[in-house]
């Protein structure tokens, strides 16, 4: 199906969910498209939360949506189901009036250019408002997730699962990163307060900022200028442990969108980065974030474990270098993950993410990380990071990472120990659960390559 187009803020979330839903595509892309943003500033945001919501509510209104049509809706009218699936968020979840809900969501179908769905639509949302309790009845706890999903996170952790599917269902909050090279937190706090912006710095981050409510970020105190980015207080924990100092060469290896690689440059003066992605338009963000933060990088789009496409040009040293001169001091692998840690800020996860990716995402995982150790000095440091909860993704894997390397003289792995108070320990790493400390879901692994012997 085409993408219409619409200045009605209804019918541009259902055909939003419709994106997402029916063609697996990422909801952060659509909110950056011109459906959306074509929109004003306030009914852009009713329709993030119309898609936010009825995205993190997806399989309870499933179950709805099976109680109340008799067949399922023919493909070429899917886009009427998710008008009805905004419908049914606004009347369960967002408390709308029964009328006003029912009412907008009908004259949204005007959008749709599909008249026969009008008494459909109005008739499927009043059978609710009269059935409710019965249907409510056959949404069973947890059903905000799938089946596959819940079974995973409550094998790995069997005493902590409740309250991560719990947490991963509540709204994230708006965190800044405070730039350290323009400003202190403290300080920014004072901005903010002069610009009646409530907020309060995080217990565990000193560049984080946690805000009482979210705003655009253009009202937030030079945020053109690079006094601050939004990015989760889990996130900003990247280049804290990196520990990089003037004049190291830093490797940001799945770098898009940019956050923690301007994180990086703002963290020291003098450092030689190099940022890659694989995908042109996501390393176009991470240009722009640079920019905006007035830093720089070098930006290479390219497969980061493919070494023959672009390290050899990357080299700084000379042919005739000393071979302890190549490679870099510190890389960052923010590999690519189920993200199953993130789900209260991405909710399309849950659509998006099938069981079957995770085998596949944890032997890309293995292939990048044998890979970037390779050109990593020895005496280096490499942060291995996912936004996962999941253990094969992140304890597991570094288990079966140092096992590959245990007999390589030159080539073992050291495990920093992390002195910190965040997180959960592991025997590798620490493990963040969603909303621990108002964080997302994350795991870092800190891995040093010894000096040659």
């Amino acid at each position: 199906m085409a993408t219409k187009r619409t200045t009605n803020p209804r019918a541009a979330a259902a055909l939003s969910l419709h994106q997402v839903i029916y063609q697996g595509k990422s909801l952060t892309e659509i909110l950056q498209s011109t459906l959306v943003t074509d929109l004003d500033e306030s009914d852009r945001g009713f329709v993030k939360d119309l898609c936010f919501g009825s995205l993190r509510w997806h399989y309870a209104l499933e179950t709805m949506l099976e109680s109340l049509l008799a067949k399922p809706l023919k493909k070429k009218d899917k886009d009427v189901e998710c008008l009805i699936r905004v419908g049914l968020y606004q009347l369960q979840y967002q408390h709308t009036a029964d009328h006003a809900a029912i009412n907008e969501t009908v004259k949204a179908s005007k959008a749709l250019k599909k008249p026969w769905s009008k008494n459909l639509i109005n008739g499927v949302l009043r059978s609710y408002t009269r059935e409710k309790e019965k249907i409510l009845k056959k949404i069973k706890p947890h059903t905000a997730f799938p089946y596959w999903m819940i079974k995973r996170i409550k094998h790995a952790w069997p005493e902590q699962w409740r309250e991560i599917l719990e947490a991963s269902n509540q709204r994230a909050p708006m965190t800044l990163r405070v730039n350290q090279s323009k400003i202190s937190t403290a300080d920014y706090l004072k901005q903010l307060e002069a610009e009646g912006i409530e907020a309060l710095p995080h217990t565990h981050v000193s560049s984080a900022i946690e805000l009482k409510q979210p705003v655009n970020v253009h009202k937030l105190p030079n945020f053109m200028q690079g006094y601050a980015s939004v990015q989760d207080a889990s996130a900003q924990l990247a280049a804290h442990l990196l520990g990089c100092k003037t004049g190291m060469k830093v490797l940001d290896a799945c770098a898009a969108p940019g956050g923690k690689t301007g994180h990086i440059a703002e963290s020291s003066k003098g450092l030689e980065i190099t940022a890659i992605d694989n995908v042109a338009n996501r390393l176009t963000l991470v240009k722009d974030n640079l920019d905006r933060l007035g830093e720089q990088a070098t930006l290479i789009e390219a497969d980061a474990s493919d070494l023959a496409a672009w390290y050899k040009g990357n080299q700084s040293a000379s042919n005739n270098s000393d071979k302890s001169e190549k490679g870099f001091d510190r890389i960052l692998l923010d590999a690519p993950c189920s993200a199953l840690g993130v789900m209260r800020r991405h909710p399309d996860i849950k659509v998006l993410r099938q069981e079957s990716d995770i085998e596949t995402l944890v032997e890309l995982q293995q292939q990048l990380l044998t890979t970037l150790w390779s050109i990593l000095k020895p005496g280096g440091r490499l942060l291995y990071a996912t936004c996962s909860i999941l253990p094969d993704e992140n304890e597991q894997q570094i288990k079966r990472f140092i096992s590959a390397h245990k007999d390589k003289v030159k080539d073992r792995v050291k495990v920093v120990a992390l002195d910190v108070q965040w997180g959960n320990r592991c025997d590798y790493g620490r493990q963040i659960f969603p909303n621990n400390d108002n964080m997302d879901g994350f795991y870092y692994c800190l891995l040093e390559k010894p000096k040659n012997l």
